[in-house]
């Protein structure tokens, strides 16, 4: 049987969907993969090791040896803020001074062995003997060989050259930095640099370090050495504060294990100032990226899924609907349902196999060219899939077939045998539904377990099923109350003649067949509500991702601006070209009672925690919410004239602080009961100034204060920050420019990979929409054919079908814009952290969509079909 329909062409339309349907996911699957491979060995990049002990202190010898007994790769940072100054050069003749500043500049592949031939400069050169030169506050960082485990520092000779991978760590006497400081400091690659009290060569420039990092120390312009030298500089004493890492990097189950024996180090025994960092908790901003990476990338492939599924039941519902004459006839035969069921079953499962492998062929190897395609769009080398998205693939295939194609055949199974004689006569329905009841929620848990998390997958599963449902529903009472309308002595809008006849006939004939055309409404209606979901994804959700750290984002921090500054200093900015500023007072307090009893650092387990009830809070105050916070909990103050407090909701959770706790801070030796009255919600990739604490104007300004700013300077306007210093001296300015081009890098990739997913997506789309215009082509065919034959003209026909067209096209589309935007506020709320701007015009653009659709690919399949002898046409049974 299965042969005679497959020569037939009877399972042409259900393969091909099947085979397109898996090639989709497959592919989706396959790359996806690839990219969440690249992606993770990129963001250890990020962290340049597997795994980082981070510590405050020298980190204790045991997790090195352990280590390395267990066959791991280690290395060592230590990371501290210290001036830096250039070294003039001394009083001599004008050729000598020549011959100093032209310096010889080394090509960047033998930078750092040029470097260590050099010798350097002596560190007991007289002070009398050097003109005075500029200092500024740099991030030190000491590196040992081997770092970074993971990734390269790439280096150049001179500014503006393309920076290659360095091989090793810069060589004894010589300090690698960031090209910023040539500018401010007067230095070129060559030049003297003094690092406390030891001066050192410029052997590079850094032009790229991934693993920076977002601790404040490090939005310092860079100064990179070996560790071996930092004793020398006699910057580390008792007491000095620095962050020092252990980076680890080896197989993963070797890393696993040492993961596990670190954490039972660090929490069992409660070790002090010791922390673990990975890819998932070592750097916020990178691990919200990945996560929001993730939350695309599963989006795209559970919409294709959704679509496929649509697909599927289209096809294998016309291929029932065709099939309820032979069905009758072998029940006349003697065949049982039983023997029916068995072989139609048999049948599908035949066809799911071939139809899954042969859609996970063709998924891998179109994802090849795809990848091909994309070119410098993703722009770094992918790693091989594994095979699990072959496995998916195939699963996702059988469970598609049987929970979408095997519903429809229950009919066919169950069909009286009086059917030769009456038409009219179907199977039993009831099964049917109830098949689509198991199929739904099989496929609910395949969307499950394909988003990893049960908030994406409740949510796009529940929209699915609430599209299903809703959609069938409104379909059928649209239909009946439309037919009510067209029956009615004032016809459709009040048109009389052919005009009213066919929209009479054409909704009279959707209301005869309203289930079968229910089911295509909401096929359509499905498939356009993916589709314009995916719209309002790309362009809202991804515009807010870059909108999160976007390109213009400030990228210099000014502190210790004292309040009598504070005019000029606007001013000063004004007139290098920095007008919108703003000013953020800032006062240190600290918390030292919570719902009027005392508290301290043993009133908590977490490390991090006493550490933050130990220190000072960075307080503020402000009426107006800031543009990047928002209020997750409780109301914003607004212009209270009563002490009030809006806390970040992070750290309310870690302190265990809620909505009406009542809390007292010790500001400058005077306390303030204050209640909390609202949580926020901070965006930290915005670069702006943000507060874990504010408080209403009338709350803390009689205190003394500093201010803190930020604004986004142009690269080619350093010379700027050189003047603000000079200036004003008391000022330290911090340059985040760095970590913001590093962040950009994650986006850009990231975001490029997402959007040429959706064009994958999109193609799924289009075929959900073939396969549900297709499902009820023999329905019409028959009815113009009979129109035809009972003298109708063909203008007459064409007009009945274009306006089921329209009315098919427009519910759908109209329901569709409507379940997109639900859906599409509940993503951008509940798993993208985003705001989505309710578009008032999509269920326009909906409903015209669904009409345009409709009909032109309706009237494209009958318009060759109805211009055949109406004779023929019956004759054949189409």
């Amino acid at each position: 049987m299965t042969v005679r329909d497959w020569r037939a062409g009877e399972l042409t339309m259900l393969l091909l969907a099947l085979i397109l349907a898996v090639a989709a996911l497959s592919s989706v699957g396959f790359l996806a993969d690839r990219l969440a491979r690249g992606l993770e060995r990129d963001a250890r990049q990020m962290i340049g090791a597997d795994l980082v002990v981070r510590a405050d202190h020298p980190v204790d010898p045991q997790f090195i040896e352990q280590a390395r007994n267990w066959g791991l790769r280690t290395a060592s940072t230590t990371v501290f803020p210290s001036m830096v100054g250039a070294i003039a050069a001394p009083a001599a003749p004008a050729s000598s001074v020549t011959s100093t500043a032209a310096a010889p500049v080394v090509s960047p592949t033998s930078i750092a062995s040029a470097a260590a031939s050099s010798p350097a400069p002596s560190p007991t050169a007289s002070p009398d003997s050097v003109a005075e030169a500029p200092t500024r506050l740099a991030a030190v960082k000491a590196v040992s060989p081997g770092y970074p485990l993971r990734g390269s520092v790439s280096i150049a000779a001179a500014p503006n050259e393309t920076g290659t991978a360095a091989n090793s760590v810069p060589a004894p006497g010589t300090v690698w930095i960031d090209p910023q400081l040539l500018d401010t400091l007067h230095v070129k690659v060559g030049g003297a640099l003094k690092v406390g009290t030891r001066q050192f060569t410029v052997a590079a420039l850094i032009t790229r370090e991934l693993d920076r990092g977002f601790a404040f120390v490090n939005f310092s312009p860079r100064v990179m050495l070996r560790a071996d030298d930092l004793p020398s500089t006699g910057l580390l004493t008792f007491g000095s504060r620095a962050t020092y890492r252990l980076l680890v990097a080896g197989s993963p189950a070797a890393v696993a294990r040492y993961t596990a024996w670190a954490h039972e180090q660090v929490d069992g025994n409660r070790l002090r100032g010791v922390a673990l960092e990975s890819i998932d908790d070592g750097q916020p901003q990178v691990r919200d990226t990945l996560a929001r990476a993730r939350h695309f990338l599963t989006l795209v492939a559970m919409l294709t899924a959704l679509l496929a599924a649509v697909a599927i039941a289209m096809a294998a519902h016309r291929f029932a609907r065709r099939h309820l004459d032979g069905g009758a006839v072998m029940r006349c035969l003697g065949a049982s349902e039983r023997t029916l069921r068995g072989l139609f079953l048999v049948e599908f499962v035949l066809v799911g196999l071939a139809g899954s492998a042969l859609g996970v062929v063709l998924g891998f190897a179109g994802h090849y060219a795809l990848l091909e395609w994309l070119g410098g769009l993703i722009g770094v080398s992918l790693p091989q899939a594994g095979v699990l998205p072959a496995l998916e693939g195939i699963a996702s295939g059988l469970v598609l077939l049987l929970g979408f194609a095997l519903p429809p055949l229950a009919p066919l199974t169950s069909v009286p045998p009086g059917r030769v004689l009456r038409r009219e006569l179907e199977g039993d329905t009831h099964m049917m539904w109830l098949g689509y009841a198991v199929g739904i929620a099989c496929f609910g848990a395949l969307l499950m377990v394909a988003a990893g998390e049960i908030k994406l997958g409740v949510i796009v599963a529940g929209g699915f099923a609430a599209g299903m449902l809703g959609f069938g529903l409104l379909a059928r009472i649209a239909l009946w109350a439309l037919a009510r309308l067209a029956r009615s002595s004032n016809g459709i809008g009040g048109f009389g003649g052919r005009a009213a006849l066919g929209w009479r006939y054409a909704l009279a004939s959707l209301e005869r067949r309203s289930g079968a055309s229910a089911l295509q409404i909401t096929a359509l209606g499905i498939g356009l509500m993916c589709l314009l979901l995916l719209a309002i994804t790309r362009n809202d959700l991804v515009a807010g991702w870059r909108a999160s750290t976007p390109p213009d984002a400030p990228n210099q921090f000014v502190i210790d601006i004292q309040p009598d500054q504070t005019a000029v200093f606007k001013d000063f900015l004004a007139q290098h070209g920095e007008s919108d500023i703003t000013l953020s007072p800032m006062i240190r307090g600290r918390l030292i009672a919570l719902n009027g009893r005392s508290i301290g650092a043993d009133d908590y387990k977490d490390d991090n925690t006493k550490r933050l009830i130990e220190r000072e809070f960075n307080l503020s105050y402000t009426s107006a919410l800031p543009s990047d916070n928002r209020v997750v909990a409780g109301d914003w103050y607004g212009a209270s004239k009563r002490p009030e407090i809006s806390m970040e909701e992070g750290i309310a959770e870690a302190l265990k602080i809620k909505v009406g706790d009542m809390t007292r801070f010790d500001v400058a030796g005077q306390q303030i009961d204050a209640p909390v009255t609202s949580l926020r919600k901070l965006d930290w990739g915005s670069f702006r100034v943000n507060f874990f604490v504010v408080m209403p104007p009338a709350a803390l300004a009689d205190f003394p204060a500093t201010f803190i700013t930020s604004f986004h300077l142009p690269s080619n306007q350093h010379s700027v920050v050189d003047a603000l210093v000079a200036r004003f001296p008391n000022l330290t300015v911090i340059d985040t420019g760095a970590l913001i081009a590093q962040l950009q890098r994650v986006l850009d990739q990231v975001i490029g990979a997402v959007q040429f997913l959706f064009l994958f997506t999109l193609a799924a789309g289009v075929l959900v929409l073939y396969a549900a215009l297709a499902g009820t082509r023999d329905e019409r065919v028959r009815e113009a054919a009979l129109l035809r034959a009972l003298g109708a003209s063909s203008r007459q026909v064409r007009g009945v079908q274009i306006a089921e067209f329209v009315v098919v096209g427009g519910l759908a589309g109209l329901m569709a814009a409507l379940g997109a935007q639900i859906l599409g506020a509940v993503l951008a709320q509940r798993v993208f952290a985003f705001h989505l701007t309710i578009n008032p015009w999509l269920p326009l653009l909906g409903t015209a969509a669904g009409i345009v659709c409709a009909t032109a690919g309706g009237w494209a399949s009958l318009r060759a079909v109805l211009a055949r002898p109406a004779l023929q046409s019956l004759r054949e049974g189409v």
